[in-house]
């Protein structure tokens, strides 16, 4: 398990106050998103309580703030807080906001600034672990900041320090944090990957030479040993977490353009795809800490996912296979369903609904149903000349979105 865990907050956050407060709110259960893809990096909220069907036009909006800066990086909301990375003028930043209210807390700059046709500035999401938030720039420059103030713990640039390049489009890993180390992809020969000690950025273990991809690692435990399952820029690996010792490697869900979604793993299985037209592969692995082996259980093209992750809810996937919206059987799959709903774009659950959020700026909820695609809603933010590539993040009864400088918060809570 990485150091972060679930809590059914709402005791704790509203003690014997509760008594005082309508009978619905005790049955509420609040949950921090504190780094990329939630406190499990699946996709999914605890959170409960929240609004099954929007009424027209969606949700009342509780808040809306400008100063995120230019850039793709989503949020990690932890304590209160909101963190993020944007770029202004020629250096990339990370910056804290107020979660309840919109207010810019603090902004610290963080190298510089990543230019790209596609859309300049960071493309990672902070990582928030105790009071401190590790951010990765587009340009390697990965920084430790206390989260109450932004003081700047320490900062390495990865493709300096170990000799790697960047890549087409910005190194766009949202780094992985552990008890005593923060594991990224550095690209360098020999350092394809590496761990650095949180305290201090000194190097603990390099592996591999892989050049990176886009995608961000995740926690996992097979026959033992803690696994980090990254997904670079020409295959997926597994490798132990504690001298960096590679337990196996698979290609073929690779392609060379753009590896992106994060892995999902459940038990001794890894899913993982690509667009491109690659598809997706599941994994089951076995064997023990000497000697670890990945077997191709299925490959498919009918799951090809570009720049979002699939969700894993019950026993089917929902993700954006290219523009469509497709349910998935984990287990075999089989498709159950597909449906052009909002149109390309990204999703996460939260509390039996799926949250979708289109690259047109398109915002919809809909059933997490593996019989047929139900929508209970949706809204149109007016966005700009560039895609709505920053993925929804749901915390303490808030659906947070971003469209480059601009932050919106959702009040979603049933009432």
């Amino acid at each position: 398990m990485t150091s972060f865990t679930r809590t059914s907050a709402a005791a704790f956050l509203l003690g014997t106050a509760v008594l005082a407060l309508p009978a619905v709110v005790s049955n509420r259960a609040l949950d921090d998103w504190p780094q990329w893809r939630g406190s499990d990096r699946d996709g999914t909220s605890a959170e409960k309580g929240l609004l099954k069907t929007w009424p027209a036009g969606g949700p009342p909006q509780a808040w809306q703030a400008k100063g995120a800066g230019e850039g793709y990086s989503s949020f990690a909301i932890r304590d209160g807080r909101l963190f993020t990375l944007g770029a202004r003028d020629g250096n990339e930043h990370v910056v804290a906001f107020d979660a309840a209210g919109g207010k810019r807390l603090w902004e610290v700059p963080n190298g510089r600034r990543f230019s790209n046709d596609r859309g300049s500035g960071p493309r990672g999401t902070p990582t928030v672990d105790g009071d401190r938030v590790y951010a990765f720039g587009a340009s390697g420059d990965l920084a430790v900041l206390e989260a109450a103030s932004g003081k700047v713990v320490w900062r390495v640039n990865v493709l300096s320090k170990f000799g790697g390049s960047n890549i087409r489009w910005g190194l766009s890993e949202s780094p992985l944090v552990l008890e005593d180390r923060v594991l990224v992809q550095a690209g360098g020969r020999g350092a394809g990957i590496v761990a650095l000690r949180k305290t201090d950025g000194a190097e603990i273990w390099r592996s591999q030479g892989d050049e990176p991809g886009y995608s961000s690692a995740v926690l996992q435990e097979i026959g033992g040993v803690r696994q980090a399952v990254f997904f670079t820029a020409e295959r997926a690996v597994g490798l132990d977490v504690n001298d960096g010792r590679l337990l196996w490697s698979y290609d073929r869900v690779a392609n060379r353009t753009a590896n992106i979604a994060t892995p999902i793993v459940r038990g001794n299985h890894v899913f993982l795809s690509s667009d491109y037209g690659t598809g997706a592969a599941l994994l089951e692995l076995s064997g023990s800490a000497g000697n670890v082996t990945a077997r191709q259980v299925y490959f498919t093209h009918e799951m090809r996912n570009h720049h979002a992750s699939s969700v894993l809810v019950g026993q089917h996937l929902y993700g954006f296979s290219s523009s469509i919206l497709t349910a998935m059987q984990f287990d075999t799959g089989t498709v159950a369903w597909r449906h052009r709903t909002v149109g390309k774009g990204s999703l996460i659950f939260a509390d039996e609904r799926l949250y979708l959020f289109s690259e047109n700026g398109v915002v919809g909820l809909a059933e997490a149903n593996p019989k047929e695609y139900r929508e209970h809603g949706r809204f149109q933010l007016q966005t700009g000349n560039l895609p709505t590539w920053s993925h929804p993040a749901v915390a303490n009864g808030k659906l947070y979105l971003r469209d480059q400088d601009t932050i919106y918060a959702y009040d979603i809570a049933a009432r």
